[in-house]
Order: structure tokens, then C-alpha cells, then sequence
């Protein structure tokens, strides 16, 4: 499994400034993701390590998660998102990082 991404910080006045306390994801999950539970595994984990945002199918077979929140948490989410489900079988996942926006109020399943 490979894991690509990159990391987007905010810049004020010249200087970089990065909240390390909370954070965005956003990532496309590749691999045997779908009609195996990867999205209620992925809402489960999400919502017991107190994280917003959802969990989607693409149209393209893969699986899109947007979730903000304190950062190790968003690390544990990653970590559990290479493993996914026992029936899943994870090949590569997209990520990028970014700044939380604070418009989730809870952790979903999207259509």
C-alpha cells in the first residue's frame, strides 16, 4: 500500500503558520473499497476518535474521507484507513492535508 499526499499550510504576512493542534484531510482511497462496509468501518472509527466531516463512494470505485479535527486523531484515522475492513484490500490512498474550515458538526455517511 502507498500512501501519497501533500501538505498545505496557510500563510499570514510572509510567514508560514501551521495549527498543529487540529486538522483537515481530505483522501481517495483506492483498491477493493466498496460493497465491503469500508464506509460504515471508516464512520465507526471516525466518530469514536471524535472527528467530523464523511465518508463517500466515488463514481470511479474508490472511496473519498473529509475529516477535520485534533491531529492525532486524524493520524490514528489514516493509519486504520490503510488497514480498512477485514474484507477490504487497500492499494493506495491520496491524501492531502489542509486547514480545517469547521463547516462539519458530525462525522457522515454521504450518498
Amino acid at each position: 500500500m502507498m500512501v501519497r499526499g501533500n501538505t498545505f499550510v496557510a500563510t499570514c504576512g510572509g510567514s508560514v503558520a501551521v495549527d498543529r493542534d487540529k486538522a483537515r484531510i481530505q483522501c481517495i482511497v483506492d483498491g477493493v473499497v466498496q460493497g465491503v462496509g469500508f464506509r460504515m468501518f471508516v464512520h465507526r472509527v471516525a466518530r469514536e476518535l471524535g472527528l467530523v466531516g464523511y465518508v463517500r463512494n466515488a463514481n470511479d470505485a474508490r472511496v473519498e474521507v473529509v475529516a477535520e479535527g485534533p491531529r492525532p486523531a486524524i493520524e490514528k484515522l489514516i493509519d486504520l484507513v490503510e488497514r480498512g475492513p477485514s474484507m477490504a484490500q487497500v492499494i493506495e490512498i491520496d491524501l492531502e492535508w489542509g486547514t480545517p474550515t469547521g463547516e462539519f458538526t458530525d462525522f457522515t455517511i454521504r450518498r
